[in-house]
């Protein structure tokens, strides 16, 4: 069982990179902010690894921290929730916010997140409520508002943009460059999202 790999970086997606380890290429799944925190191609890189075992394949899943393959495997825990929706949750989500939402059983944030249901988010909440404090991944209390409020400016300019055409998952990964400010206004965040989208 593979569970951590480090190496040179032969190529980087999105979704995947091929990690050369002694002259062996790897192609590891990674979620976006894993993604976002990778160096350039010929880098140097060392990911936690979750080894998923099937009839017809090794997937190997990576990622930056202990804590965020933690947060994985909790969720591919939960009945129907695979590695694919497991990554893409990931994708979606920073590890605090993800943790905050489901301390909070914050449904609406949770099924705004593609592939998730209003069922499986009150699954979700209902099985990892009281695990992912474990992880000690939730935000303190007095971040609840700014954190809140964040969220509130993301979903805005989430929706601002999928009226204008463009594509959910598009936009997602576009905010997920960005960092949004505590005093940041919708107007600024849209605009550096259409900064990014228009590269």
């Amino acid at each position: 069982m593979i569970a951590m790999l480090t190496g040179k970086l032969a190529h980087k997606a999105p979704d995947f990179i091929i990690l050369d380890v002694n002259g062996v290429g790897y192609r590891v799944q990674i979620p976006f902010s894993t993604y976002y925190a990778l160096p350039a191609e010929g880098g140097a890189v060392s990911l936690q690894i979750h080894t998923c075992v099937k009839e017809d394949a090794i997937n190997l899943y990576g990622f930056r921290t202990h804590k965020e393959k933690e947060l994985f495997q909790l969720l591919i825990g939960v009945s129907g929730v695979g590695p694919k929706l497991a990554n893409g949750i990931l994708s979606n989500s920073e590890p605090s916010e993800l943790a905050d939402s489901l301390n909070r059983g914050d449904l609406a944030r949770l099924s705004a997140i593609p592939g998730i249901g209003k069922k499986t988010a009150e699954r979700l909440v209902l099985e990892l409520k009281e695990k992912v404090k474990k992880l000690g991944l939730t935000q303190p209390q007095q971040d609840a508002a700014p954190a809140a409020a964040k969220q509130e400016i993301r979903e805005d300019v989430l929706s601002a943009l999928i009226n204008l055409g463009y594509k959910e998952s598009v936009v997602q990964k576009a905010l997920g460059e960005i960092r949004i400010a505590e005093d940041a206004s919708v107007e600024s965040i849209l605009k550096q999202a259409l900064k990014v989208l228009m590269k």
